[in-house]
């Protein structure tokens, strides 16, 4: 893929603002308009299942807002990112911590992935030469690019030590929102996410949280019911239309006539997309 220094008068205006702004841009893609709401989308390569819905759950809510997500390129929560986030049609943008050369590229494994954010609309935008490889003070230097184009930092989880913390330091240092998901006091991927709450970052428990906190006006539920309800397949119209009445769980898996496996992973997504919720037992609308 074509890799192309941008000239000064294209960086980005958030970067130039900073207190280290770059001195060179290499990049991959389109760098997508400015006039877009860039949102750093940053957690723990070491991820939970808890965090990875928090963060497919709230990306999925972002869907339809001129929203770019932006990520550093990591395995764990970044990648979650990245792909959640073209899944639903938003543009997004890599800051690996290496060049942008495919022998320098860190990690290997999201080469394909680097293809399809390019396909997709996204970019990968680094300061380092295209074959600098990765070290342990690039990593750093690449999350003061990540907290200064974006407008607020999410913070999915983060460990009492972590690079991602660098990164929420930052965020507050350049005085953009910090915006963090709260974890499980018994779960050491929580503990650098809840010292941040405790000391005054903005609590995120969905969605609205984020879009409210990026200074969207947001739908009245009547509103936010028919946006929902757009896009559905023709599996997702079909369990709409089964749940007129609460249904319990394994009678409604019989009436929607797929493999089981199939059926609960279709639920499972639907859950997650607030089209349905579960509650003593039985499924039903999410807005009911």
């Amino acid at each position: 893929m074509k890799i192309q220094k941008l000239p000064k008068n294209k960086f980005p205006k958030a970067l130039l603002e900073t207190p280290q702004p770059p001195e060179d841009l290499w990049i991959i893609g389109e760098l997508p308009p400015e006039d877009l709401i860039y949102l750093c989308v940053v957690g723990s390569r070491k991820f939970t299942s808890y965090g990875k819905e928090a963060c497919e759950k709230i990306i999925t809510g972002l869907k339809g807002y001129p929203i770019v997500i932006v990520s550093g390129f990591a395995m764990g929560i970044d990648t979650i990112a990245h792909k959640k986030a073209m899944q639903m049609g938003l543009k997004t943008i890599v800051f690996p911590g290496s060049g942008l050369s495919s022998e320098a590229m860190y990690p290997k494994t999201n080469v394909r992935l680097m293809n399809e954010i390019v396909e997709s609309g996204g970019c990968l935008i680094s300061e380092f030469e295209p074959d600098f490889k990765a070290t342990q003070w690039s990593f750093p230097m690449r999350n003061r690019l990540m907290a200064g184009i974006s407008k607020a930092t999410l913070i999915i989880e983060a460990e009492e030590k972590s690079g991602t913390l660098i990164t929420a330091r930052l965020t507050t240092e350049y005085n953009r929102d910090l915006l963090v998901v709260p974890g499980s006091i018994f779960s050491s991927n929580s503990k650098g996410t809840n010292k941040l709450l405790h000391q005054g970052a903005i609590p995120v428990t969905c969605a609205e949280d984020v879009l409210e906190a990026l200074g969207f006006e947001l739908p009245k539920n009547e509103e936010k019911q028919k946006k929902l309800f757009e896009d559905l397949s023709p599996e997702e119209k079909n369990v709409i239309n089964l749940l007129r009445e609460p249904m319990q769980r394994d009678y409604l898996i019989q009436k929607i006539k797929l493999p089981i496996a199939t059926a609960n992973a279709l639920l499972s997504v639907m859950e997650i997309k607030e089209l349905i919720k579960e509650e003593m037992g039985e499924i039903r609308l999410a807005l009911e």
